[in-house]
């Protein structure tokens, strides 16, 4: 579904994404999507990653046993969804509860993989699945959860009509007891000043998505008001694919760049690394284990060949000393002219998993 041309978020689901889940139910599919989806990660130089599937539990079973396979940290969890979506696609609050316990007690803590409570957005579940979904996360308070916040505009509109009662989109996923320091956010473009409050309070994550956002037409997401001093949130890159255009954490922060650009603020060199690296895996809430080279961290590395392609031989050819000018300066050249021929090796625990080859 990646690269589909279609209107907005609602059409592009019904469009494209609904029925390219539904081939998930095929574990053989799921397995084959799923091997080829990790290496790409590894070939982009992403070694860990928040992932969404699908309804159907095989579908993380795939996920995970490709994962391991390959050493990999994901988080990822059957999606809830039991409304506004295909009958093919539909689960019920009873099976996504009691398909997820046994997905968590299975997968959870296995090695380096952890389970994500995924409820996709409040659109496709009904107020008793989006309780059943509180009540997993507290009998399993270590477990993420994992949804989307106020995407697009039209998406916003749907959410107030089927629930009445909430003033803001964040009402309804606090009622349930799902806003908590292990819970990410997809996008989160709309988000007003009470609810950034609220999600700083909580220690909550957003998942910045650029090349998605502006793809799908979604809008510009506000990076210096996420991180302001009043109310600072968590914020890690999301590539979102296939909604996302690419892989390439690259492409990701040139996206990011022109987003705050268009809103006349500017994302410096390094603090797009920053999110890309130990800013991310604090979204994660993993930067005890990964994210810098902090003694006693897990050596998940990439090597980068700044001069990979001609162009930016070219651009950084200048660039040969180690002054913090001319670093931050080739950093800045990857954001714009990068992509995956910049990486070189990817390493997980200090095992070369990922090799370029010219």
């Amino acid at each position: 579904m990646i690269a589909s041309s279609s209107k907005q978020l609602l059409e592009w689901l019904d469009k494209y994404t609904f029925p390219v889940e539904g081939k998930f139910q095929d574990k053989t599919y799921a397995q084959q999507i799923a091997s080829f989806f990790l290496d790409q990660l590894l070939k982009n130089g992403t070694t860990s990653a928040l992932v969404l599937t699908t309804v159907y539990p095989q579908s993380v079973d795939a996920l995970f046993e490709a994962a391991e396979l390959r050493n990999m940290r994901i988080i990822a969890g059957k999606m809830f969804m039991d409304r506004n979506a295909p009958d093919y696609l539909l689960d019920t609050p009873e099976t996504s509860y009691e398909d997820s316990k046994n997905l968590i007690k299975k997968w959870h803590g296995k090695g380096r993989l952890l389970y994500a409570i995924t409820p996709r957005f409040a659109i496709t579940s009904t107020p008793e699945q989006l309780h059943l979904s509180g009540v997993l996360k507290q009998q399993f308070p270590d477990v993420y959860v994992h949804t989307h916040l106020s995407e697009q505009k039209s998406e916003i509109d749907k959410v107030s009509q089927l629930f009445l009662n909430s003033k803001e989109y964040l009402d309804i996923y606090e009622k349930f007891g799902l806003v908590s320091d292990k819970s990410i956010f997809a996008h989160g473009i709309y988000l007003s000043d009470s609810e950034f409050n609220r999600l700083s309070q909580a220690d909550s994550t957003i998942a910045f998505c650029p090349t998605s956002n502006l793809f799908l037409g979604s809008g510009l997401f506000q990076l210096n008001t996420a991180k302001s001093q009043q109310t600072p949130v968590k914020v890690g890159f999301g590539t979102d694919v296939g909604g996302g255009t690419s892989f390439s954490i690259f492409q990701t922060m040139n996206d990011a760049y022109k987003i705050s650009q268009l809103q006349g603020k500017n994302l410096s060199s390094l603090k797009a690394f920053y999110l890309a690296t130990l800013g991310g895996a604090k979204s994660l809430s993993l930067e005890h284990k990964i994210g810098n080279f902090d003694l006693g961290k897990e050596a998940d590395l990439v090597v980068l060949d700044t001069r990979v392609t001609p162009l930016l031989k070219l651009r950084n050819y200048r660039n040969n000393s180690d002054s913090l000018t001319d670093i931050i300066d080739e950093l800045f050249t990857l954001i714009i002219l990068g992509d995956e021929r910049v990486v070189k090796a990817t390493y997980i625990a200090g095992n070369l998993v990922y090799e370029h080859k010219i």
